[in-house]
């Protein structure tokens, strides 16, 4: 079934008359999208402004236009839209001399996280990867210093919810630098050839706000291994640019790219070798273990009951994350606490933990299955 569209309409031969003189100057536009996604829409981009200029008087003169409007495009890629930024004067004709301005998306578009507090003392353990870590944040001190030595691709590895990410805004805050963060699975998704576009921005966003910090999280999204990508759709355009800027083609002083992943071994080839160093992240050891549950439960807005062995539960967690301790354990344990409005027990922890071991021992039993 077609729907019904709604074009700007062309103005009375009488007002059009009136107003022909006094007809649109200059249009700023947008690029928009497609009302719908599909795979398979290419997204359009305006590489000459003079050539495109003739070609919108063409199609659109006569229509009248004013800010936050659409205008549709009708010929090489229909029903692509472009969004009416500005108008001279507004709510005037499009004509023969009207001038266009094409606004693209731009890098500016992209904004760091806002200024963090963590710190490299609020990541437990992890001592191997925030010793190496402080070779980025001498890097980032003074980019011109290293040239073509610089440490430019690092990848972060290991099991999820050891602190990666945490790690990362640690060393953008103590070294006072910007960081732009994005998942890999943002890029998926969107028209053919968009995820290369953002990764394109986010690399010039980042070259502006130089000395900076990129953060890729969740990497095997887009940089699993090319013999299995046909299982999860095609990502090949978005690695290629990915490789493309971890190359250097284009020099970017000032930026380090981090990239995370907990499937290494998954890894395409070409990809993982575009990274000069490799860090660790391990689960934490019996005294970490300890040390993220004294820390978080310092913090309980509910106090602990008399008899809690918060030492006890350190041995029946071998294999826990430090997020496993805080999210699934501490969290769940606090939470059926305050409803209950008693303190924090040995139940409570004790359930929590069966809850816990339960769904991983399930989780296990189907590992491997699609694989």
């Amino acid at each position: 079934m077609r729907s019904v569209q709604r074009f700007n309409k062309k103005t009375r031969v009488k007002s059009q008359k009136e107003r022909v003189e006094s007809g649109a100057l200059f249009v700023s536009l947008k690029p928009a999208g497609y009302p719908l996604r599909s795979s398979l829409h290419e997204y359009p981009e305006v590489f000459e402004n003079n050539v495109f200029e003739f070609y919108a008087r063409e199609q659109w003169n006569g229509l009248v236009v004013q800010s936050g409007e659409y205008l549709f495009d009708r010929r090489m890629f229909p029903d692509f839209a472009f969004k009416v930024v500005n108008v001279v004067p507004e709510g005037s004709v499009i004509g023969q001399s009207t001038v266009f301005l094409i606004e693209d998306v731009t890098s500016d578009d992209i904004v760091p996280e806002p200024s963090n507090t963590v710190h490299f003392d609020d990541v437990i353990g992890q001592d191997s990867a925030k010793h190496k870590c402080k070779l980025i944040m001498k890097f980032l001190d003074d980019p011109e210093r290293f040239g073509k030595w610089a440490p430019r691709n690092v990848l972060f590895y290991g099991p999820s919810g050891t602190g990666k990410t945490m790690l990362a805004k640690a060393l953008a805050n103590t070294s006072d630098v910007p960081i732009l963060p994005i998942k890999a699975t943002q890029l998926i998704g969107e028209f053919v050839g968009d995820g290369a576009r953002q990764l394109h921005q986010l690399f010039d966003r980042a070259e502006d706000l130089q000395p900076c910090i990129i953060f890729i999280d969740e990497l095997d999204a887009i940089a699993l291994d090319r013999r299995f990508q046909e299982l999860r759709g095609d990502v090949v355009e978005i690695v290629n640019s990915l490789l493309t800027e971890m190359d250097g083609i284009e020099s970017r002083e000032g930026v380090c790219t981090i990239a995370a992943t907990n499937r290494i071994e998954s890894l395409d080839p070409a990809v993982r070798s575009r990274f000069e160093e490799e860090i660790d992240f391990v689960l934490p050891d019996p005294k970490e273990r300890l040390a993220i549950l004294q820390s978080n439960i310092a913090s309980f807005p509910v106090e602990l009951d008399a008899d809690v062995n918060v030492t006890s539960l350190v041995s029946k967690t071998e294999g826990f994350s430090g997020r496993d301790l805080v999210e699934k354990i501490l969290k769940s344990a606090l939470h059926a606490a305050i409803l209950e409005d008693s303190l924090v027990g040995n139940r409570h922890l004790e359930e929590a933990l069966k809850r816990t071991t339960a769904s991983s021992l399930f989780k296990n039993s189907d590992e491997g299955m699609f694989t």
